[in-house]
């Protein structure tokens, strides 16, 4: 399994962000995690990609668990934060050479041109970060998270604040990117999961509360709305 999570805690002093959550995520799969803000959703993507540990639990990317390997969880996975972290005054193209000789990547120039090629971002390639649209931004952020060619892609709130066209073209990008890679990503939007996802972790007040294929949910009456509604309105 590209990701395996067993009955993670996360305290914040008496405050349970996280309340023994499991899951398991094999390879080739796009998965939302969706919930209402506040719902843990972020802290595991943090507990996934080693910014924090749990306080009690494991979790495991390719066999590398988090707490043990955190270097190899590292190597293993691309990661695109909520609020995505860019180097403004950096050129897009000196940004990800920037971020390629971090990863000590071997041909890099050929890499980079690959990586901008694939997530659209060509004709922005010379121009500074800072004056990029919200959706090109968004794309830079995610060509840096798989400049190292990951195998598991983590995405926190990807279209967070983008227009309609941008909404569209970045819901694209990363259904073809999970093609050939595992993704997680979060959101608290029904219609992101069903334009994406495969899966949907339904997780309410740091609990999962429902976990199901997109095609199970679509063979019932309920729609994901009506199904998410009911699962949180506790």
């Amino acid at each position: 399994m590209s990701i395996k999570v067993k009955k993670v805690t996360k305290l914040y002093g008496s405050q349970k962000a996280l309340d023994r959550v499991s899951f398991t995520i094999g390879p080739g799969q796009i998965v939302g995690l969706l919930g209402p803000n506040g719902a843990g959703k972020s802290t595991m993507m943090k507990i996934l990609t080693c910014f924090i540990p749990p306080s009690s639990g494991e979790a495991s990317i390719n066999d590398f668990d988090v707490l043990e390997n955190p270097m190899e969880v590292k190597k293993n996975v691309g990661y695109l934060a909520e609020h995505n972290p860019l180097y403004l005054e950096m050129y897009v193209k000196e940004y990800l050479e920037f971020i390629g000789r971090i990863y000590k990547l071997d041909n890099l120039k050929l890499r980079v041109e690959k990586i901008i090629g694939l997530t659209g971002v060509k004709d922005e390639q010379h121009k500074r970060i800072e004056s990029l649209s919200k959706g090109y931004r968004q794309r830079v952020g995610l060509a840096q998270a798989m400049i190292h060619n990951p195998e598991v892609l983590i995405l926190d709130e990807p279209t967070s604040g983008l227009d309609p066209n941008q909404l569209v073209e970045i819901r694209n990008l990363i259904k073809n990117i999970g093609k050939k890679k595992t993704v997680i990503l979060s959101t608290h939007i029904m219609q992101e999961v069903e334009a994406i996802c495969d899966r949907v972790i339904i997780i309410h007040k740091g609990k999962i509360v429902a976990d199901e294929l997109m095609t199970n949910l679509n063979k019932q009456e309920n729609s994901l709305e009506e199904t998410f509604r009911n699962l949180t309105k506790h």
